[in-house]
């Protein structure tokens, strides 16, 4: 790892001023407002790449409904609601994310998978979910959000809280590639400043051991790649978990 060790601060060279702003405290309120635009533009592009990913994944969504046979979603870091066009007719869900300047993008989300009902709309991180009730969710989803957040563990503490005996987690993610490959060690040059551009993105995440740590009754959960298979995003994990 020597060479990583003198490429990143090449790297962060590089994107010194970037890296003063974020120093000043200046580049996170400015980034928070262009970066759901820029999700705008690049959801739907990554949506496309992984559209029958994430088609099979959902396909099975119903069978967690409750015994009203409604099915009640929270969707943590819903961002832009690319997910929405995945999800059953008549479902009952419930937005978070912590950056409200998404809001305005979610809505017109909405606007276009009126097969949904939304319930509430929570401005929260996935650490902090204390809003929603112990137990009252059917179903809890996050995509492309444990990349970002300051503590998986606490992440997925808050959905063992809010999911009902027999809930199920949704997952896909971007992850840490295998630690002899190449991908790997590119992760880890450019994890440093990677965050600026991705919201606290983190590439070299190891959200796999942290889901096999949590306790979950059943895991079901596969590696894929997305294209294009050079770039650091490409390994993923997706897959779901029972409470």
């Amino acid at each position: 790892m020597g060479l990583v060790s003198f490429l990143q601060p090449c790297v962060q060279l590089l994107l010194f001023p970037i890296h003063l702003l974020a120093c000043l405290g200046l580049w996170d309120s400015f980034y928070k407002k262009v970066f759901p635009y820029i999700m705008a533009k690049v959801a739907p592009i990554y949506n496309h790449k992984v559209y029958k990913q994430k088609q099979e994944l959902f396909s099975n969504l119903r069978k967690f409904a409750g015994p009203s046979g409604q099915l009640t979603l929270l969707e943590i870091g819903t961002g832009t609601g690319t997910n929405f066009q995945f999800y059953p007719p008549g479902c009952r869900l419930t937005c978070t994310d912590p950056n409200p300047n998404f809001q305005k993008f979610l809505l017109k989300s909405l606007s276009e998978n009126q097969h949904l009902k939304l319930e509430r709309l929570v401005v929260a991180s996935g650490e902090e979910l204390h809003q929603i009730p112990d137990g009252t969710v059917d179903v809890v989803v996050c995509t492309l959000v444990l990349c970002s957040v300051t503590s998986i563990k606490k992440v997925l503490t808050e959905v063992l809280r809010v999911l009902r005996l027999g809930g199920a987690f949704y997952f896909l993610e971007h992850v840490a590639a295998d630690h002899s490959s190449w991908t790997y060690f590119w992760q880890k040059v450019c994890d440093p400043v990677w965050k600026y551009f991705g919201d606290g993105c983190s590439l070299s995440r190891e959200t796999q051991k942290e889901l096999e740590k949590t306790n979950f009754s059943e895991l079901n959960l596969r590696r894929i790649h997305i294209t294009p298979y050079w770039t650091p995003t490409s390994p993923h994990i997706i897959g779901y978990a029972v409470k």
